[in-house]
């Protein structure tokens, strides 16, 4: 497998490549790490607010409808029932949390599978700096271009600049986010992954083995 991404500079024109350490690459294991990741983020994204009245919160119903016997019908104690249109409902859902649990070891191994199918496939490319001296959608648009990354595209500065979020906020499949925020589910969402070289610093730090930190 070819662990090599492209280097550009500020300007987008290439100044080589740079070689991934084996121990920023896993692609032997963690399939299910990285499908246990993703579900859990977007379990925890759902709003969990969905919610329906009992037969008790459902207003109305305090009186017998009709007396117990004679009438020929089904007994019924209230028109509020569960069976009777209008009523409550059953074991109907509640507000809740869809939170799942994931190991921090897993959530690593997931990010490290992740990354490495990325750089495996060619969507990562690293660019020495990205300065953006005026918040305008143009100088982001061009800088992309001259990368040639496309528009789906996620940029992983070491810091996210005021100027630089607000330049990127008026193209919809362009996402900027800081290392530490980057998850699994974002690092596989977009086409192409654009690291400055002290964003890829700081991403992998945090799977990479503490001695090949130092």
């Amino acid at each position: 497998m070819d662990t090599t991404v492209p280097v550009f500079s500020g300007d987008g024109s290439p100044s080589g490549t740079m070689e991934m350490q084996s121990a920023w690459i896993e692609l032997e294991k963690g399939t299910q790490a990285v499908h246990d990741e993703v579900v859990a983020f977007l379990a925890m994204r759902r709003a969990g607010t969905a919610s329906t009245k009992t037969r008790s919160e459902v207003r109305g119903g305090g009186a017998k409808p009709y007396r117990q016997k004679g009438t020929g019908r089904a007994r019924a104690g209230s028109i509020r029932s569960p069976l009777w249109s209008g009523g409550g409902v059953i074991f109907g859902p509640k507000p809740r949390s869809y939170a799942k649990k994931v190991n921090k070891k897993v959530r690593q191994l997931a990010l490290k599978r992740a990354f490495s199918e990325r750089v495996a496939e060619g969507a990562v490319m690293v660019v020495d700096e990205i300065t953006v001296a005026q918040p305008k959608t143009k100088a982001v648009r061009e800088l992309l271009q001259s990368l040639k990354a496309g528009t789906d595209v996620l940029v992983i500065p070491a810091e996210v600049s005021e100027t630089l979020l607000l330049a990127s906020r008026n193209m919809p499949s362009v996402e900027v986010m800081e290392p530490t925020a980057v998850n699994t589910y974002w690092m596989l969402l977009f086409k192409k992954v654009v690291f400055t070289r002290a964003g890829l610093e700081a991403f992998v730090k945090r799977f990479a083995p503490k001695e090949e930190q130092a």
